[in-house]
């Protein structure tokens, strides 16, 4: 596998679900199944969100205080802060998938 595409499924989790709108209602329900199952790797993600970001902010930091460069620092604090929302979009979907019933 290229680096890339690891890259991108180290960070991004939507390969490891399946659409629940396409098929039959048992194919449906199988995908539903299916990504209430996967759902088990969110937290993961949720970890190396907040690993990124807590690296990045002291980057940010260490740029911004040893080099006397404010604006460099914004190279590290904006990918920073962008794993917030990330954070908070993995969250919602993991609630979710432990809450919410399945749909018909």
């Amino acid at each position: 596998m290229q680096f890339r595409t690891l890259l991108y499924r180290y960070f991004f989790f939507g390969w490891l679900f399946q659409d629940v709108n396409r098929g039959n209602l048992l194919e449906r329900a199988a995908a539903w199944r299916h990504n209430r199952a996967q759902a088990r790797w969110l937290p993961t993600y949720m970890r190396r969100w907040a690993g990124c970001g807590a690296i990045l902010y002291m980057l940010g930091l260490l740029v911004e205080w040893a080099m006397g460069t404010p604006a460099l620092s914004v190279l590290f604090y904006v990918p920073s802060a962008l794993s917030v929302p990330v954070n908070a979009v993995i969250g919602a979907a993991w609630v979710g998938f432990k809450l919410l019933p399945a749909p018909l």
